[in-house]
């Protein structure tokens, strides 16, 4: 236990501790001068618990165990994703699987699976770039697919953050990684032709900088060519409602009683909030149910509200004092794929705090992604302190593997 990062462990039970509060003040509606309480902080609270009980056991269990427990437990994950989609839907998707008193989402866990077993396989020796390649979008693109089919967008996206994420630092050759991102660059760019050639020269530059044949050049250019081409017609074959919705993610007054409902009515909580909020419990955004999802995707906009700008600026400290320490200690890890696995968790809960709180600002849109260890949700919960479990395990026993 001399080992044992007690500093990540202390700020995840701080941030686990505000969620508690953050929970029980999002349960809260006040009725004339009483307040009324549903149960989600004592739910989750138990939840805690559990996930308290899985790390330290995590941290008895021998690597070798868990080796040889990452694909099979990654099949079943995969099957689990299929099953879903067979069962009814909740709020127009197929995201949760119901067992009695327990609701999951096998996404939560598709993540954390998916990162161990794209680092267990592309950190093998003597692995050519075509193989990791190989290996890491297959092992990535089946859950992502299935999971875009529930349809759950936000968590694809985290699919590909730790896709990319893992192949940053993997033996994968770097200028593969600008091939891959560059389609995603050229869908961006495609609606401003001039933006576009000063993006397809750089990007000819970049490539002839790695020393690259010109046939791979000339095909990646023919590639993003055709993606500024297509792009304007993929968007006017968008349903209108499809098009509203991200127009009104750029300006949401277009829909102030529809698409855009939740980003202003979180912008107007966080806002009203001023310095230093108005109190405990006093949340009249909360209170009068103009906020949704007030316990879930919108909790920073409590806290914003309640506790303003400085319970906003603290919220924001502990989490940069976690993914630093957690930055700075993983560097240490000498094991290949225990490194990758890290940076892996690292890089999606990085990823989800950015787009919960962005969305709760309303300068990204709106995805259903819950703040990590802040928001309601035992899957979600489960999956975020299982996941620390492990870079804690790896830490501790950084000097086995030296």
């Amino acid at each position: 236990m001399k080992r044992f990062e007690w500093i990540i462990f202390g700020l995840l039970i701080t941030l686990m501790i505000i969620g508690i509060v953050s929970i029980y003040t999002a349960s809260s509606t006040k009725v004339v001068d009483d307040f009324l309480f549903a149960n989600y902080y004592i739910k989750q609270f138990i939840w805690i618990l559990i996930s308290l009980l899985i790390l330290f056991f995590l941290m008895k269990i021998p690597n070798a165990v868990i080796d040889v427990s990452i694909l099979p437990i990654y099949i079943i994950t995969i099957f689990l994703l299929i099953w879903v989609l067979f069962l009814p839907e909740i709020k127009g998707s197929h995201r949760w699987i119901s067992l009695g008193l327990v609701n999951f989402q096998p996404s939560e866990f598709a993540k954390l699976f998916t990162i161990l077993a794209i680092s267990k396989f592309i950190s093998k020796p003597l692995l050519s770039d075509g193989q990791i390649l190989l290996r890491a979008f297959t092992i990535t693109l089946v859950p992502l697919a299935l999971i875009l089919f529930e349809p759950d967008l936000g968590t694809t996206l985290t699919f590909l953050v730790i896709l990319f994420s893992i192949l940053i630092v993997s033996d994968l050759s770097k200028f593969y990684l600008i091939l891959i991102i560059s389609p995603m660059l050229s869908i961006i760019f495609s609606f401003s032709i001039w933006i576009f050639i000063v993006y397809i020269l750089l990007l000819i530059y970049l490539l002839y900088r790695s020393n690259l044949d010109k046939v791979i050049i000339g095909f990646a250019v023919a590639i993003n060519t055709f993606i500024f081409f297509i792009t304007p017609i993929f968007w006017n074959s968008l349903k209108d409602y499809q098009q509203n919705r991200i127009l009104t993610f750029i300006n949401p007054m277009r829909d102030p009683f529809g698409a855009g409902y939740q980003i202003i009515q979180s912008k107007i909580a966080i806002g009203s909030g001023g310095l230093f909020g108005k109190g405990f419990l006093m949340g009249t955004q909360k209170n009068m149910n103009f906020l949704p999802e007030h316990h879930t995707d919108f909790i920073f906009s409590v806290i914003g509200e309640e506790f303003g700008f400085f319970g906003c600026t603290f919220i924001l400290l502990i989490y940069f004092l976690f993914l630093y320490k957690i930055a700075k200690s993983i560097r240490k890890i000498k094991r290949k794929e225990y490194r990758f696995v890290s940076i892996g968790i690292l890089a999606y809960l990085t990823f989800q705090i950015f787009i919960n709180i962005g969305m709760n600002l309303g300068i990204v849109p709106t995805t259903g992604i819950p703040l990590p260890f802040l928001s309601y949700g035992g899957s979600n919960l489960l999956v975020n302190v299982t996941a620390i479990g492990f870079i804690l395990k790896y830490l501790n026993e950084r000097s086995i593997f030296a």
